[in-house]
């Protein structure tokens, strides 16, 4: 393995935090474009069309609009990381480790403000274009200073901004395409530290001295990319319609003036492959009241295969595996000025063997609600809430280093970790 394993399970929070996909599901996704869509868990948001923020899951649902409309909103999401039931040995000289000792359950999540714009214009009845600013991915979670294991946890905090064009044309009046394409930028800032005493160790401190400390990593970063995106919706008539999608992501190339791995600037960009994403939707109005949809997602985890610089330098695989997310809702129209909705979303984890306590991940469940209120003639307010539950997940978290033919362990973790969520989302509509 190559030493410089630390800094993988480190920066693949950054690599993921810059794709261009679809709150806080499993991997990094950040299902966070609309309230409208997390009081339904996201079912059927690549084909529902009720507000402008549609384009970020289909371009193609853009044709269905028969007004100018502009719609912006927030995503609040309170992620609950624990860090449980954990064990901490490290290394205290070349000959021993220390006795594995019990870590407090740890705290690690915190709250993130997710904003999003949307403005689709139909041209006439055949073209409309968009345009949006929105987040696909982030994350963050940082350890007390306190915690033994910095070296293992410290802090990850990750964003992204998708600048988004798109386009739709109604061939008829089933069919009509669409197509976008995306600006990404992403940023994070990842820092280790600990095991200080190693570097000061008579016998093992040349060795190590540069794989542990404050300057162990630091970095911060940001890249940009351009992705692309295509749709079909068809409706079948005015009460059951289909929307199909495709999103290619960039690769990302994220430098930046803090660049810091064990002790030294990191040379070259960090190539980032970014995981591919396609979803099928559904919207079937049973009666004049009441209303069912359903998404199935497939997310191309399996890309993130490795991390590797610019040079060609392959830093360590890393071997995710696809995702998918499986969601249905109803819809309940109360009257004019009232509707109600709700949702569930079964969502798979991208983590396969690798495991870490500074990357929770599992199988996530989603229970959603909301409603919309009917303000004005031309203006709605969308309230979206979700409860995200996690699952337990059993960790073994090791730091090591590569002396020679060997390898030092330097420090393990071994741990069960679980991430909730609660998300809440308001979104404000005005149809021109």
């Amino acid at each position: 393995m190559n030493k410089k394993r630390l800094f993988i399970r480190s920066a693949v929070a950054l690599a993921v935090a810059a794709s261009s996909t679809s709150a806080m599901a499993a991997g990094f996704q950040l299902n966070g474009q609309s309230a409208t869509g997390l009081g339904r868990a996201f079912a059927g948001d690549a084909v529902i069309a009720d507000n402008a923020a549609v384009m970020a899951r289909n371009p193609a649902a853009m044709a269905m609009f028969d007004a100018p409309e502009l719609s912006l909103g927030l995503i609040a999401i309170d992620t609950d990381v624990q860090v449980k039931d954990a064990t901490y040995s490290y290394r205290k000289n070349l000959f021993q480790m220390s006795t594995p000792e019990s870590i407090d359950t740890a705290q690690a999540g915190d709250i993130s403000l997710v904003p999003n714009i949307f403005y689709v214009h139909p041209i006439n009845d055949k073209f409309a274009v968009g345009a949006g600013i929105y987040s696909n991915f982030g994350t963050k979670t940082e350890f007390a200073d306190n915690f033994p294991a910095n070296e293992l946890g410290g802090l990850t905090d990750v964003k992204s901004v998708n600048f988004a064009l798109s386009g739709s044309y109604r061939i008829n009046e089933q069919w009509s395409l669409g197509a976008g394409i995306d600006l990404i930028q992403g940023t994070g800032k990842l820092k280790r530290s600990g095991l200080d005493h190693l570097a000061k160790d008579p016998i093992i401190g040349g060795l190590v001295a540069n794989s542990v400390g404050d300057n162990m990593l630091n970095i911060d970063a940001e890249g940009t990319g351009f992705g692309w995106n295509v749709g079909t919706v068809y409706e079948l008539n005015e009460k059951h319609r289909f929307g199909l999608s495709y999103r290619h992501s960039p690769d990302i190339k994220a430098s930046g003036d803090t660049m810091i791995f064990a002790g030294k600037q990191l040379d070259g960009d960090l190539v980032l492959r970014l995981p591919d994403i396609a979803e099928f939707s559904g919207y079937h109005l049973l009666t004049d009241k009441f209303a069912m949809h359903y998404s199935v997602q497939w997310i191309e985890w399996s890309t993130f295969d490795k991390l590797a610089t610019s040079s060609g330098t392959v830093l360590n695989e890393y071997n995710w595996q696809d995702g998918m997310h499986y969601s249905i809702g109803g819809t309940y129209y109360l009257n004019n000025d009232w509707t109600l909705r709700a949702g569930y979303m079964y969502d798979t984890s991208a983590q396969d063997q690798k495991k870490s306590i500074s990357v929770p991940d599992s199988d996530r469940q989603w229970f959603s609600a909301g409603f919309t209120y009917q303000a004005t003639k031309n203006s709605t307010i969308d309230f979206g809430m979700t409860y995200l539950i996690g699952q337990d997940v059993e960790v073994k978290d090791t730091l090591s280093k590569e002396i020679g033919a060997n390898e030092l362990v330097l420090s393990t973790v071994e741990a069960t970790t679980r991430a909730n969520a609660w998300l809440y989302g308001i979104q404000y509509s005005y149809k021109f």
